[in-house]
């Protein structure tokens, strides 16, 4: 049996308003907001890090890696407990953003295939969510570079 276009009118109404009822409304400066606060929060604990390290007499750049390593261990440690999934899905991209949520993407696939060996779960997992940002990271830094190279060549930069 053909349907009438006054059919199809209605079923694509239908749809339409299925669709209105299922799509989450969000609000964009509430959003920006959390993402502040959760950045901020996370980098004013970087800064803290830094600040007591410099205060126990270690150079910036020791006391740097010592902040980096000390926000990875902690965002790992988290994330492992649950707890740093939580803070993403308050604090979205503030969260995602700082190498917290770098270290987060590479614990998460790694505690969620554990259970599938270390080899075929863990090793072959372990970077589903962080590869593509180490891909084309060194992509644009080796694109970026060659860029300037040739700049230097030709006396441009």
């Amino acid at each position: 049996m053909e349907e009438t276009s006054s059919e199809k009118k209605q079923q694509q109404k239908a749809y339409e308003q299925y669709v209105k009822e299922v799509t989450p409304t969000h609000n964009l400066w509430l959003q920006m907001l959390k993402a502040f606060i959760a950045g901020g929060i996370i980098c004013c604990i970087g800064q803290g890090i830094l600040n007591y390290a410099g205060s126990l007499g270690l150079d910036k750049q020791t006391a740097g890696s010592w902040c980096s390593l000390l926000l990875v261990l902690t965002s790992v440690v988290l994330t492992g407990f649950g707890i740093y999934p939580k803070i993403v899905k308050w604090g979205g991209a503030g969260a995602l953003v700082p190498i917290t949520g770098f270290a987060n993407s590479v614990a998460a696939p790694a505690i969620e295939y554990k259970a599938e060996g270390q080899v075929f779960g863990i090793g072959c997992k372990i970077f589903t969510i962080a590869g593509p940002v180490i891909l084309y990271g060194i992509f644009s830094s080796w694109l970026l570079g060659l860029i300037y190279w040739i700049g230097k060549c030709f006396g441009g930069f």
